[in-house]
């Protein structure tokens, strides 16, 4: 059984050979053995398929898996409250999250973010690292995507690309459709849907400049 089919593998190949440090995909799952009512995850078991293949086109990309039920003490120490959870992680943790199967139009997503932290490189402007760094105060931005939406993967890039910039972010994409409660929460109606620091909301796919003001406001709201 396999996630990817061999063109997909062949496109994924190339762009995998501008990477440059190493990137640790950290998956948190469950084995199947342990079962506690309500925790259920239809898509553990394909989300670690996908994340073991993907690291199998390149020498630079490792898989480690931890078990959700069982590994308590790395469930706290990456504050993961959900699986399935992908962590990409560099030569330290960005805070870049994946909550959900991200395939469909959510693939290229976790492709990005692996580029990002090889190469540690945002792309973001000179002007918005200048505006990152005044940056002093916890940020926690969600992205809820589902896998049909075509403008959901740029919403969660310039999450990701954030947090790359600023210790003091960490961006998460939420497969709204797999944490059904949670987009209940925050009445995600349409995709992409942003909630940063349970303070501001917004649906769609800013611009930079736009993505980054509000996450100025989340910091000075007082709501």
């Amino acid at each position: 059984m396999t996630a990817l089919d061999d063109t997909v593998k062949t496109q994924v190949k190339e762009m995998f050979k501008d990477l440059k440090n190493p990137v640790k995909l950290i998956v948190f799952t469950h084995d199947g053995l342990v079962k506690v009512p309500g925790s259920e995850c239809q898509t553990c078991q394909d989300n670690r398929l996908l994340m073991e293949e993907v690291a199998s086109l390149s020498d630079k990309i490792s898989v480690q898996i931890y078990d959700f039920a069982k590994d308590k003490d790395n469930v706290k120490q990456y504050k993961i409250d959900k699986i399935p959870a992908t962590i990409v992680e560099g030569s330290k943790d960005y805070g870049i999250r994946l909550f959900g199967l991200p395939a469909g139009y959510e693939f290229p997503t976790l492709l990005n973010a692996i580029k990002i932290v090889s190469t540690s490189n945002s792309e973001l402007s000179d002007r918005t690292k200048e505006k990152l760094k005044t940056i002093t105060k916890p940020v926690h931005i969600q992205i809820f995507v589902t896998l049909m939406c075509p403008y959901c993967s740029s919403a969660v890039a310039m999450g990701h690309r954030l947090a790359l910039e600023n210790e003091n972010i960490w961006a998460e994409m939420v497969n709204a459709q797999e944490f059904p409660q949670i987009a209940q929460k925050y009445n995600v109606f349409a995709v992409p849907k942003i909630v940063i620091n349970e303070k501001i909301q917004f649906e769609g796919s800013l611009q930079e400049d736009a993505f980054v003001q509000k996450v100025i406001e989340s910091i000075n709201s007082s709501v």
